[in-house]
């Protein structure tokens, strides 16, 4: 497993948008105020020339992002490359990309969301560590949350161990100035199927609706991937954005099938962004439908994707999860 080198200061952070670009004012003010705060911080941060254009959802056509990707991938200065933002259509993309160049040039990437596509595909095809956590604009908040002080502690090998948070957004507030912050407004309450219990195995997920977009392609090294690691056994965690219970159900089993769970020690779920049933069914049952039979610990409502804070979450590191009393405790071994 490859683990790139944790940043340090004076190191160059490089933003892309391999999925949406962000040309709204307010996002631009955003990823201003996130290049100013690394940059007080140390870093340095150069951007690819499509990352504030959106057209169709997209910054650019799939051959130019992956272009632009690659221009961060040979930079040898670039230690860190975040995405600028989510979107629907990365995987486009992934038919331009070069993953042994990516191999051959280990740095850390990041993001959430539709960045799933190239975050999961990096660490199963290329055997390297990837990082699932907040997309380059939620560092422009005026005052960083303690879920981003965390996320670059991490990274930059200064802190393992991460804590579940008293509170989140339960939905998405508008944002007037750029520089608002999560404003959280329900409590966390972490739920198991197993009431308390600790979970430990080799990190592997991201978003749901881009993992099923994945499956069955020839970017699909997933099974082989998990048969590598069957020693260690493989702690899923995964969240979804606009699943239906239908979907839902009917995309697990799919995974199932496709020899994705073989070597599952657990599964956490991050809170879902949008959910909806045609047989109101709930979606811890839509989850157990399909996972029950594995017999494993489901934990749900995890701070991890959509709403957030979200914790940082490493594919391919050895993790030990534990939940009690309703709260959630990650210790990451990189």
């Amino acid at each position: 497993m490859i683990f790139p080198r944790w940043i340090q200061k004076g190191d160059c952070i490089g933003v892309t948008a391999c999925s949406a670009g962000k040309e709204q004012p307010v996002d631009t003010v955003r990823l201003d105020n996130a290049a100013r705060q690394m940059k007080e911080r140390g870093y340095r941060v150069i951007e690819t020339p499509d990352t504030r254009k959106n057209e169709k959802g997209r910054s650019a056509p799939a051959r130019v992002r992956a272009e632009e990707l690659h221009s961060l991938v040979q930079n040898p200065e670039v230690s860190w490359v975040v995405q600028a933002s989510g979107g629907d259509y990365l995987a486009e993309m992934l038919s331009y990309t070069d993953f042994e160049a990516i191999g051959r040039n280990p740095k850390w990437y990041q993001g959430y969301s539709d960045p799933t596509g190239l975050l999961f595909s990096i660490t199963t095809n290329c055997d390297m560590a990837t990082v699932y956590a907040g997309n380059f604009t939620d560092f422009g908040m005026q005052r960083w949350h303690r879920s981003l002080e965390e996320n670059l502690l991490l990274l930059e090998g200064n802190s393992f161990v991460q804590e579940s948070f008293p509170l989140y957004k339960d939905g998405f507030a508008e944002r007037i100035t750029g520089l608002e912050d999560f404003q959280e407004d329900t409590p966390v309450r972490w739920e198991s199927s197993r009431g308390d219990v600790v979970l430990s195995g080799r990190l592997l997920g991201g978003c749901l609706d881009v993992l099923l977009d994945l499956v069955g392609t020839r970017f699909d090294k997933t099974a082989e991937w998990c048969e590598r690691y069957k020693e260690d056994g493989i702690l899923w965690y995964l969240e979804s954005f606009a699943l239906s219970s239908e979907r839902l159900t009917c995309g697990l089993w799919h995974l199932k099938e496709a020899g994705w769970f073989r070597y599952a020690k657990g599964f956490v779920f991050g809170r879902p962004a949008f959910f909806s049933s045609d047989y109101e069914i709930a979606y811890q049952e839509a989850v157990e439908a399909a996972l029950g039979e594995l017999s494993v610990p489901i934990v749900y409502e995890a701070d991890i994707g959509h709403k957030a804070p979200r914790m940082t979450m490493i594919n391919g590191a050895l993790a030990r999860l534990s939940v009690e009393g309703k709260k959630g405790r990650l210790l990451l071994k990189c």
